[in-house]
């Protein structure tokens, strides 16, 4: 089924496997940061408000930029900002969609704290709302009509573009994001729909996963990646998924799968880069021995990339394609949520 071109067209009506092949385009996005005064305060830390793929790009850049970052950094995914959020906060409030009503409220939350703040928008209310309150900001590209959660990258290149305006990185991390570009393209040209299965990766891992329940874990640097492949199982297979990291995961769930038989309708992935620690990816090995005969055996996706910002977004796209395959084998249009948009328009109405 996975290399007939036709099913796929015929259940993929958004082209979301197009769209996947183009995102290392996104990493050299042309961005613009506009209203661009910064009155030079001290900065002493940062939070990053966004839903679904928004808090999944500053999750990532958390991630990467760790060794950089001299002061904390937070990603908020609720309503409420937490309590020390003063004038030397920045804020950045991040939607694609730009009506994201979290994220609105913490931006209005922010600006009632007297806190720095930024915008990283497609346009909408919270566009509208920095470009009338000339708050700094950043359009992303409209014309591109794809998902939210496929626009990830364009939106971690925006964040980058804000934390170095705002001096928190130095600017050529930038750049860092467009270097990685011709060599994604290569990579990820393998998982395009066009590559049969005994070629194609992101298929082989779909096939292993299809009718099962995934539950994805990393390590402390592949944390962000594990969650990225569950929300694009949740959204683009529209199958239940979970994730974990290590080592938390030896301190709970890992007693979690003792008291059941082998047989469990799950698929296990490890999420594996080189670049964790020696006792993490021990971890990784251990848990799999000693869970041996109480959980199906761990799939190891062994992450490319010279670099950790490589390896991260390598494993994004990765995990859109296979979700993407697994959605079709499901026999469900990858593309749309419209239970989503229901759940929006209802909690919308419920405000009246």
């Amino acid at each position: 089924m996975l290399d007939d071109m036709k099913i796929l067209a015929a259940r993929d009506s958004e082209g979301t496997l197009t769209s996947t092949a183009t995102q290392h385009e996104q990493t050299t996005l042309q961005v613009e940061v506009r209203e661009p005064d910064y009155d030079g305060r001290p900065i002493t830390n940062i939070i990053v408000a966004g839903m679904g793929g928004s808090a999944l790009a500053g999750q990532l850049a958390k991630t990467w930029l760790d060794s950089e970052l001299t002061i904390p950094f937070e990603v908020v995914r609720s309503y409420k900002l937490p309590n020390y959020v003063n004038d030397s906060t920045l804020v950045i409030a991040s939607s694609c969609s730009g009506n994201t009503e979290e994220t609105l409220s913490c931006l209005q939350e922010a600006r009632a704290r007297n806190a720095q703040v930024a915008v990283i928008s497609g346009g909408s209310k919270l566009g509208e709302f920095a470009k009338e309150n000339h708050i700094t900001h950043i359009d992303l590209p409209t014309e591109l009509k794809i998902q939210p959660r496929m626009l990830t990258i364009a939106q971690l290149r925006a964040l980058t573009a804000l934390l170095a305006h705002f001096q928190i990185i130095k600017f050529d991390r930038f750049g860092e994001i467009a270097d990685a570009h011709d060599w994604l393209a290569t990579e990820t040209a393998n998982w395009k729909a066009e590559i049969t299965i005994d070629k194609n990766y992101a298929k082989q891992l779909a096939l292993l996963a299809v009718g099962k329940t995934p539950v994805f874990y990393g390590g402390e640097l592949t944390s962000s990646a594990a969650y990225k492949w569950k929300i694009s199982w949740n959204e683009n297979a529209k199958n239940v998924a979970f994730w974990n990291q290590y080592p938390e995961a030896n301190h709970n769930e890992f007693i979690g799968w003792t008291s059941h038989p082998v047989e469990k309708p799950f698929a296990i992935f490890d999420l594996v880069s080189q670049k964790e620690s020696p006792q993490i990816l021990k971890r990784f090995a251990v848990t799999d021995r000693l869970l041996s005969g109480k959980r199906p055996k761990a799939t190891t996706i062994e992450i490319k990339g010279d670099t950790l910002l490589k390896q991260l977004l390598w494993a994004n796209i990765l995990a859109d394609f296979t979700s993407i395959y697994v959605g079709i084998l499901n026999n469900v249009d990858p593309g749309p949520v419209p239970l989503i948009t229901k759940l929006k328009v209802e909690l919308a109405s419920s405000e009246d």
